[in-house]
């Protein structure tokens, strides 16, 4: 019996590869409600929708696989105990988050050549492209690494470092985490007024991870202030934004720093394997691109001129109401070649 697929309608190059093995409808997000999910075998999804117990308790789904690299829009315990596969596209677009954060500092002017201090808090699949570049680079740069989890989990992989640590000392401070609201190292407001008061003058701050991981509200009131500045991708109560933080952003964008053709890509194909390997078929998986290979050497005048950053950044501040839309309708950007 061939299964049945449901698929969010905005995951690119997947249309076409699932029909020759299983019953394929393309969705809205919103569209994906208990009564449209409870004969369907599978989902293929993205970020706004959200799986848990309100919207599966009931089905027949048994898989899922998320085109993203975050999963906090999935229940992960309750899906294991309702026996349900769940998959995210780790690192599928994480060559484009790190393009963009170096791409951003760029803008904002720290210059290589006299050498700058970067911190990286949270360093998973972005965070260690983000250092390995920064590493590379030929005029030098000093990479201070925070990442609690992993340095508990006997990782030995970098030197890491407090969070404190980083946030007083770096000239420019980029997030990397997942969002969890419980647990030891929980990420929900993980930088709030204590910790910008804590941020160097002049310092940069990047949140291209996902919005609650800072307080807006706390940001605004830092930001008015007038001695920092912020890089803002991902915005607490998407896709709605705080319009008082908007005009403080030094850049603002609307949830796309993850948006490469490459990346894009990645994400298809790994939910295809994923939907392949589950169900016991081959997709066709031609044309989609492998995954990523780190460069020998960096620039970041290369990394700069591959991406016009600003442009997002007006969309938006023209545009503030529709995040939604600006993301649905991005025209996905190539990722550094070097």
């Amino acid at each position: 019996m061939r299964p049945k697929i449901l698929i969010d309608c905005y995951i690119p190059y997947i249309e076409g590869r699932l029909e020759p093995f299983a019953d394929i409808e393309y969705l809205q997000p919103r569209d994906f409600t208990p009564e449209k999910v409870k004969d369907a075998d599978g989902l293929i999804i993205r970020t706004r929708t959200r799986c848990d117990s309100s919207l599966l308790e009931g089905s027949r789904v048994r898989f899922i696989a998320t085109a993203t690299i975050g999963a906090d829009h999935i229940d992960m315990p309750w899906c294991r105990k309702a026996g349900i596969t769940a998959l995210n596209s780790a690192g599928c677009n994480a060559p484009a988050v790190a393009q963009y954060v170096w791409t951003a500092l760029h803008h904002e002017g720290f210059c290589p050549d006299k050498g700058m201090t970067l911190g990286i808090i949270g360093y998973g699949h972005i965070g260690q492209i983000v250092a390995d570049w920064g590493n590379k680079l030929p005029e030098g740069c000093r990479i201070l690494i925070c990442d609690p989890p992993r340095q508990e989990g006997g990782m030995r992989d970098v030197d890491y470092r407090p969070m404190e640590e980083i946030l007083r000392s770096c000239d420019a401070i980029t997030l990397h985490v997942p969002y969890t609201k419980a647990g030891p190292h929980a990420t929900h407001h993980l930088i709030g007024r204590k910790e910008l008061e804590m941020l160097g003058e002049g310092a940069v701050l990047i949140n291209a991870s996902r919005g609650p991981v800072v307080d807006n509200e706390a940001w605004r009131k830092h930001l008015a202030q007038k001695r920092t500045r912020a890089v803002i991708d991902t915005w607490e109560g998407e896709p709605n934004i705080d319009q008082g933080l908007l005009p403080l952003a030094d850049i603002a964008t609307p949830h796309i720093a993850g948006y490469s053709l490459q990346g894009k890509h990645r994400a298809a194909r790994m939910c295809l394997e994923a939907a392949g390997k589950f169900f016991g078929f081959s997709p066709d998986l031609n044309g989609l691109t492998g995954p990523y290979v780190a460069p020998g050497k960096t620039s970041v005048e290369t990394i700069a001129s591959s991406y016009d950053i600003m442009a997002d950044d007006r969309s938006l501040r023209q545009n503030p109401d529709s995040l939604e839309r600006l993301r649905d309708n991005y025209h996905y950007r190539q990722e550094t070649v070097f």
